[in-house]
């Protein structure tokens, strides 16, 4: 199996002791499945990923794409993830939700 292109990060407020902070995993319910299928449909070799707290509350929910290290806030919605992903194919991060 070869190693993805990309990896996307999404918090999932999750912190040591399995207690989850913040708002990330209160905001995110199915976005794992939907950015998931959304790479697929649109052929984004990636590893959608649910992490723990990225440390980022005040900025959440968080989502990070890697190897660019682009960091994006308040992505809370489809639309939000359609505007990241329509710029990732485009090589740009989307300005709109970068973490600066």
């Amino acid at each position: 199996m070869a190693t993805p292109e990309k990896m996307i990060l999404c918090c999932q407020s999750f912190r040591a002791g399995g207690d989850p902070k913040g708002i990330c995993h209160k905001q995110t319910e199915g976005f794992l499945q939907y950015i998931e299928e959304e790479t697929i449909d649109r052929g984004i070799d990636a590893l959608v990923v649910a992490t723990t707290c990225l440390k980022q509350c005040e900025a959440g929910p968080v989502l990070v794409i890697q190897p660019e290290n682009w960091w994006f806030k308040g992505v809370d919605s489809e639309e939000a993830i359609d505007e990241i992903l329509d710029s990732l194919e485009d090589g740009e991060p989307c300005a709109k939700y970068l973490i600066s």
